[in-house]
């Protein structure tokens, strides 16, 4: 059994998603997307699903998912009860929703081992000092003939470069981010 608490653990975790409350509805979004949202009492979870696929969705476990309102049924999104779905079937529907509204540069993070994406949604938003203490002192960093080895050096490096691309691989030791290729 899922609970909010789950959903949001994953969602919060995502690249350039954020929460918010609408009309006492916490929602989450990546730029003005939605991709996911809860029913008021937090027991049902919308989620972003494209429209060709979302009937057989449905139609597959109908006593977990539902279509939208008739006024919502113009959206790609899909309804789900959260009691009825486990930790690993929602986390695979909150990162399928999140893919949906983000490049496809991005779509890769998820499944890196944590806490890739996390610091890489930092060093996205230059919050350097947050990133910091993801990454390993002896951190290899990798991007195409640029190699460099410690933390710091490679904190200089990303300052330099305003977009950077995300990893496309990486190692963790010590709870940090030990090896990052790009």
């Amino acid at each position: 059994m899922t609970t909010s608490d789950d959903v949001r653990q994953v969602a919060s975790a995502l690249p350039r998603a954020y929460e918010v409350e609408v009309r006492g509805r916490a929602k989450f979004r990546v730029k003005q997307i939605v991709f996911v949202a809860f029913s008021p009492d937090e027991k049902d979870l919308g989620f972003g699903f494209p429209k060709a696929e979302r009937a057989g969705l449905v139609a597959s476990d109908p006593e977990t998912f539902y279509l939208p309102g008739q006024a919502d049924l113009r959206y790609q999104w899909v309804c789900a009860h959260l009691d009825r779905l486990d930790d690993d079937e929602m986390r695979e529907l909150v990162i399928d929703a999140w893919r949906m509204c983000t490049p496809q540069m991005l779509h890769d993070l998820p499944d890196l081992p944590a806490p890739t994406a996390r610091a890489w949604d930092l060093v996205e938003r230059q919050q350097w000092h947050a990133v910091r203490p993801l990454l390993h002192p002896y951190l290899h960093f990798v991007d195409g003939d640029v190699s460099l080895r410690g933390r710091n050096q490679v904190l200089d490096h990303l300052r330099g470069h305003p977009t950077p691309k995300p990893p496309r691989d990486a190692a963790i030791r010590d709870g940090q981010v030990y090896r990052w290729l790009r």
